[in-house]
């Protein structure tokens, strides 16, 4: 197994996995490819998180789901995901009443192939880091962050590194979307 983190530049590889889309009776699962966003010449932020049944992970989730029209916005697809089986997944979005009406599928790595090949499986636990990358519509990661199992990550900076990255500018620190890159200062000189 690889301690190694996929990072920016590389290919997002190839899967297939079983996913949640829904906890109605006989449309509750599909499958989805490394395609499905860049198929429709979309963004990926593809979003994972250790256990399901746990208390920091819904949060997360929650709060991805509240801004989904945020990412709809910029051509991004959400697609959150766990190591944790489809049917865990389906049982959690019914049990929880923040995961009922979730907007975005969640992916089942069940082999935990998908997180291994990422980097970001715990060695001791075999569970996902919480992880983020975010892909562009040719497939190429653009941006990751990696959390430790205890922490939860500001869904409004993914927001934020999202728009940073579709400039295709130079954006300082702090950068916030509707603030003059530096490359339109640069011009300006």
């Amino acid at each position: 197994m690889s301690n190694r983190v996929l990072s920016i530049g590389n290919a997002f590889p190839a899967f297939k996995k079983k996913a949640v889309v829904s906890i109605e009776k006989g449309k509750e699962f599909i499958d989805i490819t490394n395609e499905y966003a860049a198929a429709k010449g979309k963004w990926t932020v593809m979003f994972w998180w250790p256990k399901d049944f746990t208390f920091v992970c819904p949060t997360e989730i929650a709060e991805f789901n509240k801004k989904h029209s945020d990412f709809v916005d910029r051509d991004a697809v959400l697609i959150g995901a766990s190591t944790d089986s489809e049917f865990v997944h389906a049982a959690w979005r019914r049990d929880h009443a923040d995961l009922r009406d979730l907007k975005f599928p969640m992916l089942a790595d069940t082999s935990k192939s998908l997180a291994e090949e990422l980097g970001i499986l715990d060695a001791e636990e075999k569970i996902a880091y919480r992880a983020t990358f975010i892909i562009d519509p040719q497939g190429i990661v653009r941006w990751v962050s990696v959390y430790d199992l205890n922490v939860g990550r500001s869904v409004q900076e993914v927001i934020r590194v999202l728009d940073a990255l579709q400039t295709d500018e130079l954006c300082p620190c702090n950068w916030s979307k509707g603030e003059e890159t530096l490359t339109s200062q640069l011009a300006l000189n």
